[in-house]
């Protein structure tokens, strides 16, 4: 279930308002109270009068059994908000003196007190939480979780407040729409470091995400080598990922994808699957896939299979795969009654159309299993309810929607990163699913500006934003500065292209640059002398902040490995940046008359070679490349500006077709 957020007309105009202004260092006194920008968007806030400055020293009271890591979580916050003195205490004031922090899950008595005290009830669904803050005397901030995972989650949403010069007198109840909100690295192509697996769980948790699926395809101890066990290095950085993902209250699940080789009928091959998480459950991991995706499920790897289950065919295929995964179902069951389902993803996973081997797979598989279903195509451009609801008809149970975005292993995405919002999922297809996994680019950082949007949505998709959404994942990256923001927006503009596995693409190719551009034209062609001086002026101004951008954006992000990843691409923009001063330049000059317009559309045109010409880091992603930057918007310009204006018709009325 899911609830919508009670957030009026006039409340969402002062968070838009508060969006924007970000923090301020104007007198709190000063501040009107505003409903705070909160991503994923909360269930519902109900703002109340007044606000608490946290100052320089507050009390923190943890409830008895709070998770230590929690806490120190809390503490670091704290600290970055400019708290120099943090006392604790067991229990709460008559009237505090100083800012009191309270956490802890509701089934105790100190957080009972403190959600009392607000007239404020605890969110009692699967993950969710309270924050109740009150003005009264110092004030008291109360972080109250359902469960543990919904304390940590609480504490996330407390780190946006925190932000803030002061926070507002406030209620947020707060709980998940879909149970499972992630990513799996399923990708083709270089599989993450484990540096980047642990940033990428840590980055996780501050999107209230709660799954990360382990299955990259090149892994051979997951796939062609399956049966054989890791090397022991290699199963102890598993371990370590997976007590990182537990910190991060992250489901950590291992897959393993046995179907280019498995005997479905051999005994022996159920026990290899159960051997290799036997080994993985050694280590703390407790959470099971088996991927049958990408296979030849027509024939038979076995003779054994074709006494078993007859004639090869797709029908007979989704019997025999759910005869192993009922098999590891019960073995998962029987060794740990509280482990969470078995997850599949089928070898039918790309559409909900009533076939066969979907019928095999209604018929005999598990019931518990947790069905994997990537929408209407491998990448669809949209997903609606109904769609989603012919896959609940189709597999026999609501599916776990395997979202192919912003993953750019396939041949359309060569030379791209993928980074437009996250859109054109409807809102109310949590009734229809049990969650979403984004399938994110080989490259971790720049994922992240979908995988927010794919987390958010996940969380509250009523009341998902994907433009707000997408400029918040820029101020993360950016670690709130405001040059960096604005530098990253303007480089997603230039990866906004989602291509699909067909001709045409589900996101369009930089949108504000091609509307800006797309300005200049119609002034150049149409506008009196000062409107095409002002449109020459705006596009300097603009060409200067795209090429300035990279600098920016190396510098101005908090995390090094974004730069790292995207280092082909920021030097190709700042090449096409300077391509694009140069246009501008010689836009200029033809406009005044001047014959130095040809040598300026001459270097911009060598400038624009030299861009097109850099290359993919070889090996990164499945398919090496040249860059595509704001293709088919911005080389399309550079190309035309030459015949714009005509040299020497500075004072004409309207624009000539050629020189």
């Amino acid at each position: 279930m899911h609830g919508n957020s009670k957030i009026g007309a006039s409340a969402l105009m002062m968070a838009m308002a508060s969006l924007t202004a970000g923090t301020s260092a104007t007198p709190v006194s000063a501040q009107p109270v505003t409903l705070p920008a909160l991503f994923p968007t909360p269930t519902s806030i109900d703002l109340g009068t007044g606000s608490i400055t946290l100052g320089s020293a507050v009390v923190l009271v943890a409830a008895p059994g709070t998770d230590p890591e929690t806490v120190a979580l809390v503490r670091q916050i704290l600290a970055t908000a400019g708290v120099e003195t943090i006392a604790t205490a067991k229990r709460l004031p008559a009237t505090p003196d100083r800012p009191h922090i309270v956490l802890g899950t509701g089934d105790t008595a100190l957080v009972r007190d403190a959600l009392g005290r607000s007239k404020a009830t605890l969110d009692t669904q699967a993950e969710g939480y309270t924050i109740a803050t009150v003005a009264a005397g110092a004030g008291i901030v109360t972080l109250a979780g359902n469960d543990a995972d919904g304390l940590f989650h609480a504490v996330q949403t407390f780190r946006q407040l925190a932000r803030r010069a002061s926070l507002p007198a406030l209620v947020i109840q707060d709980h998940p729409a879909m149970p499972i909100r992630g990513t799996i690295e399923g990708f083709y192509g270089a599989p993450w470091s484990m540096a980047d697996r642990t940033k990428h769980l840590d980055f996780l948790a501050t999107v209230k995400a709660n799954t990360y699926v382990y299955s990259p395809k090149d892994d051979p101890y997951a796939r062609d080598r399956w049966r054989e066990a890791y090397p022991a290095a290699t199963l102890s950085s598993l371990g370590t990922l997976a007590q990182t993902a537990r910190r991060n209250h992250v489901d950590f699940v291992y897959a393993v994808s046995p179907g280019p080789s498995v005997c479905f009928s051999d005994p022996a091959d159920v026990q290899a699957l159960e051997r290799k998480f036997d080994a993985l459950r050694a280590i703390g991991v407790g959470s099971f896939y088996v991927a049958l995706d990408d296979i030849e499920y027509t024939k038979w790897n076995c003779e054994r299979d074709k006494t078993a289950f007859g004639p090869s065919g797709a029908e007979a295929a989704g019997v025999a795969q759910a005869q192993l995964l009922n098999a590891v179902q019960a073995s998962l069951s029987a060794k740990d009654p509280g482990a969470r389902p078995l997850i599949m993803v089928p070898t039918e996973y790309y559409d909900a159309k009533e076939t066969p081997y979907k019928a095999a797979l209604r018929k005999h598989l598990d019931p518990r299993i947790v069905v994997q279903w990537t929408g209407t195509d491998v990448v669809p451009p949209a997903i609606s309810i109904p769609d989603a609801k012919a896959a609940t008809k189709a597999f026999g149970r609501k599916t776990l929607l395997w979202d192919n975005y912003p993953v750019n292993d396939y041949a359309q995405t060569t030379g791209r990163l993928l980074m437009a919002p996250y859109a054109r999922r409807e809102a109310g297809l949590s009734g229809e699913l049990t969650g979403i996994l984004s399938n994110p680019m080989n490259q971790e950082a720049p994922s992240r500006p979908a995988v927010t949007g794919v987390a958010a949505f996940g969380w509250n998709d009523t009341a998902y934003d994907a433009e707000r959404t997408w400029h918040f994942s820029a101020r993360e990256l950016a670690g709130g500065d405001e040059r960096a923001t604005a530098a990253l927006l303007t480089f997603f503009d230039t990866q906004h292209m989602a291509p699909t596995f067909g001709s045409q693409p589900w996101q369009e190719q930089a949108p504000r640059l091609k509307a800006a551009l797309d300005a200049v034209r119609e002034a150049l062609a149409d506008g009196d002398a000062a409107a095409r001086q002002r449109a020459i002026a705006d596009l300097t101004a603009r060409a200067d902040a795209f090429a300035n951008a990279p600098d920016i954006i190396r510098a101005g992000t908090i995390d090094p490995g974004f730069a790292a990843q995207s280092r082909p691409w920021l030097d190709a923009m700042q090449r096409w940046g300077r391509a694009l001063q140069l246009t501008a330049a010689g836009l200029d000059a033809a406009n005044r008359g001047s014959g130095a317009a040809d040598r300026y559309f001459a270097d911009a045109k060598r400038l624009a070679g030299e861009a097109a010409a850099i290359k993919t880091i070889p090996g990164a992603t499945r398919f090496d490349g040249p860059i595509k930057i704001a293709d088919g918007v911005l080389d399309r310009f550079v190309a035309d500006a030459p015949t714009l204006i005509a040299v020497g018709s500075s004072d004409r009325g309207g624009a000539t077709t050629g020189r």
